[in-house]
């Protein structure tokens, strides 16, 4: 049984090239909207606060405030709506998974950037 799960995982499903991306990282994913028989594409634009799963089932949620208001989103990374993501800006956090950001606002809402040596 598991040797299917694998076949249908590895064979069936259409691989998406996105950017390497986790925890920390300011990203903009671009996703498809269905409006009775008009589509549109919106974008969501936050902190990634977690990766989750592995092949089909993986996911990763967004956190970006709306006004004063923290607004999370779980997306799919084999959703056939996500349409790109792009990384705006590398963050510099220590865990896989900064549930911790949800409690911080102002200044300490801030991450710093992750820079690289050329």
């Amino acid at each position: 049984m598991a040797n299917l799960v694998d076949f249908v995982n590895n064979e069936l499903s259409t691989k998406k090239d996105f950017p390497e991306f986790g925890a920390g990282d300011t990203i903009t994913v671009y996703y498809e909207i269905k409006e009775g028989e008009k589509t549109r594409t919106q974008f969501f634009k936050g902190v990634v606060i977690q990766r989750k799963g592995t092949g089909m089932t993986e996911t990763f949620t967004i956190r970006k405030m709306s006004g004063a208001v923290g607004v999370e989103r779980i997306f799919p990374v084999n959703m056939p709506a996500l349409q790109k993501v792009e990384v705006n800006q590398r963050g510099k956090v220590r865990r896989a998974r900064i549930y911790y950001f949800r409690e911080l606002t102002g200044k300490k809402a801030k991450i710093k950037e992750r820079r690289y040596k050329n």
